[in-house]
């Protein structure tokens, strides 16, 4: 059996807060993240899942390393990430990539939508331009774009348009695990359905592994065979999909559970 593609170990981040006033004491700091743990396999996906507050983001932040964590241990293929410099993290760096929840603001509004592509090779150092080039125009392809549409800008597509822009982006550098911070909330319902599909396509194709953080329970469970709920920014409850959604163990999952519409159960299926 391979090893896990990602382990989280005990993983904490403090926030620090002002003091209250000139001359007020100092604040303790906000435990955003308090002792998470999780193994994500190659290939697998887990939904993390809890309302807004719960540290679900800030998870995904310190996994990619846009945050430092205070402490605990992240480890991606085997290599501790945790104290790494941003030199350290540079040869990493394609192998664990994320799509935002706002497309708009995800993307540079003056590159075209193949220049976005061509633009993380080039940093990366991959390929000559003429490659760059053609690989952008045919990650744009894979998520369901024409090449006349390769030179267009952010503002001349729609929402779900940007948010396919976004994940061809993402894919550019190859990566193992892709970490999805709630890349459908934004759209409306039936340009959801259609990133949902793409993804749980690319995932078949590529042999992608994806930490999938959203609020709604209902695409946790059809995309997601293991979920994980966060509350305060402790990991309260983390089971196979069926198990957690027929018997859930802990109080707040119960209480998550209660809140969702019933018909939301059915609202995608991957096909």
């Amino acid at each position: 059996m391979s090893a896990p593609l990602l382990v989280v170990r005990d993983l904490v981040k403090l926030f620090a807060r002002p003091r209250a006033g000139w001359f007020g004491p100092r604040l303790a700091p906000v435990r955003a993240v308090d002792g998470v743990s999780f193994t994500l396999e190659q290939g697998g996906a887990l939904g993390l899942v809890g309302e807004s507050g719960s540290g679900k983001s800030t998870v995904a932040r310190l996994i990619v390393g846009l945050e430092r964590a205070t402490s605990g241990s992240i480890a991606l293929e085997g290599h501790e990430l945790t104290h790494f410099s941003s030199a350290e993290w540079r040869p990493l760096r394609g192998r664990v990539q994320m799509v935002f929840q706002d497309p708009s603001s995800a993307l540079d509004p003056r590159q075209s939508a193949a220049a976005s592509g061509s633009a993380t090779l080039a940093i990366h150092r991959r390929g000559q331009p003429r490659e760059r080039r053609l690989r952008a125009l045919a990650l744009l392809e894979s998520v369901g774009l024409a090449a006349a549409q390769a030179n267009l800008y952010p503002h001349e597509f729609s929402g779900g348009q940007r948010q396919r822009i976004g994940i061809a982006r993402a894919l550019a550098l190859e990566p193992a695990l892709l970490v999805c911070d709630e890349p459908v909330s934004a759209l409306d319902v039936s340009v959801q359905a259609q990133i949902l599909n793409l993804l749980h396509e690319l995932q078949q194709r590529h042999g992608l592994a994806y930490l999938f953080i959203s609020h709604d329970l209902a695409v946790v469970r059809a995309l997601c065979p293991q979920v994980a709920v966060m509350q305060l920014g402790k990991l309260v409850e983390c089971a196979a999909r069926e198990e957690l959604f027929t018997q859930p163990r802990h109080a707040y999952t119960r209480a998550l559970l209660a809140s969702v519409p019933r018909f939301a159960a059915s609202a995608w299926r991957p096909g």
